[in-house]
């Protein structure tokens, strides 16, 4: 396949890439990162129209190498920008429309504008930066399970980065290659199917990474509640498994917390259900003030709400119940322009040697939330049994 032919090849499976890209991000407008990768794709396709032009109509001046390469830099780092965006960082735009200009102008020096091979030894080196750079962001920011769906764009970057550097050493080293911009030796053009290559591989990689945070997100709204963005009782049924599991196997603790609100239902009754809402949404934000760091929190049921402990001692449990319980009653709801006072009462039990489910550890909680309520409401009652001497205190 001769020069040309692989130029216009690239320049179509840019366009394809741009367009999927676009058409996904129509489809998706919160996957933010395809904006990136989209550019990415127009970006490949400018830097193959503009060799494509110069190769048919013998383009000279050394503005067309500078601005492909231009163009060709700022693609690769699409890719890192839109990785980077996906992952919630800064993608980094500006430093690229610094470092444009820098590649234009260091195209109007001579050695530049004479030789391939020195515009290759000095922007090689730029290229396998960014290369590289798509491995080390993801490290340290994904979990061991989803370097999967990761390991597609990875080994990739790495490849090309790799043939990029090897054929740079080589064509730089021997001198029996005479490299023009366009030209058609072997060495020059198997960039080119590199590229071609990269430009087919890249969009499925873009593809397999959407689709994983797309299933991740489904999952997470199936097990979260809409109205506090707790966890569900579905999750409790999952997470609970892991944590009883654990707990028997190695002998450490594991408690949970329930409450529910104080007269929910005249709460509903006399302000109406909007009033109610905010009312869960405010018990819920005080608990997570004073829960922060714990993440097996649960809403289970209308009012009623659970957490899970592990590893901690009955002592500590009852502190934190009775700081969430604290925390509530000192903080009324004001909305709507209502001032409304707010108590929870909360039952604490823990795990018990002779338990054979965590929902008996669950249930007997639930005991003890019945009973503060009986005796008074807006206290703490902790489960006799939690008392076992496994469990310390």
């Amino acid at each position: 396949m001769d020069a040309f032919t692989l130029v216009v090849v690239s320049a179509l499976a840019s366009v394809v890439m741009a367009a999927s890209m676009a058409l996904l991000y129509r489809a998706a407008p919160h996957q933010t990162c395809l904006r990136d990768w989209a550019l990415t794709g127009v970006f490949f396709t400018c830097n193959s129209v503009l060799a494509a032009f110069a190769f048919k109509f013998h383009l000279a001046s050394f503005l067309v190498p500078g601005i492909a390469n231009a163009l060709y830099v700022a693609g690769h780092f699409g890719v890192l920008a839109g990785l980077r965006r996906h992952l919630g960082l800064v993608p980094g735009w500006p430093l690229m429309v610094a470092v444009v200009p820098l590649v234009l102008a260091l195209h109007a020096v001579p050695a530049l504008q004479a030789s391939v091979a020195h515009r290759l030894l000095v922007f090689t080196p730029l290229i396998a930066a960014i290369n590289l750079g798509v491995g080390l962001t993801l490290r340290g920011r994904i979990r061991p399970d989803e370097w999967p769906t990761y390991l597609p764009l990875v080994a990739m970057e790495c490849v090309f980065m790799l043939q990029q550097s090897m054929r740079t050493i080589y064509l730089v080293a021997s001198r029996d290659h005479a490299l023009t911009f366009m030209g058609s030796q072997f060495f020059q053009t198997s960039g080119s199917l590199f590229l071609l290559l990269f430009l087919s591989v890249i969009p499925m990689s873009y593809a397999l990474i959407v689709a994983h945070r797309q299933a991740q997100d489904l999952r997470r709204a199936s097990l979260t509640d809409t109205l506090t963005g707790w966890l569900n009782r579905r999750a409790l049924q999952n997470t609970a498994d892991v944590a009883f599991s654990r707990c028997r196997r190695d002998g450490s603790g594991m408690f949970f917390i329930m409450f529910d609100i104080d007269h929910f239902k005249a709460i509903n009754d006399r302000h109406g259900h909007g009033v109610g809402d905010a009312a869960i949404r405010h018990v819920t934000d005080c608990a997570g003030d004073v829960l922060h760091g714990h993440d097996a929190l649960f809403r289970i049921g209308g009012e009623e709400f659970a957490v899970l402990l592990a590893g901690q001692r009955l002592h500590d449990v009852r502190g934190i119940a009775e700081r969430l319980r604290e925390r509530i009653a000192a903080t009324p709801l004001r909305t709507e322009g209502l001032v409304v006072p707010m108590t929870v009462s909360v039952g604490v039990a823990a795990y018990s040697q002779h338990d054979e489910h965590w929902e008996a550890v669950l249930r007997r909680a639930d005991e003890a939330l019945y009973r503060a309520k009986v005796h008074g409401r807006n206290r703490v009652d902790v489960c006799n049994r939690a008392m076992a001497a496994n469990v310390g205190t």
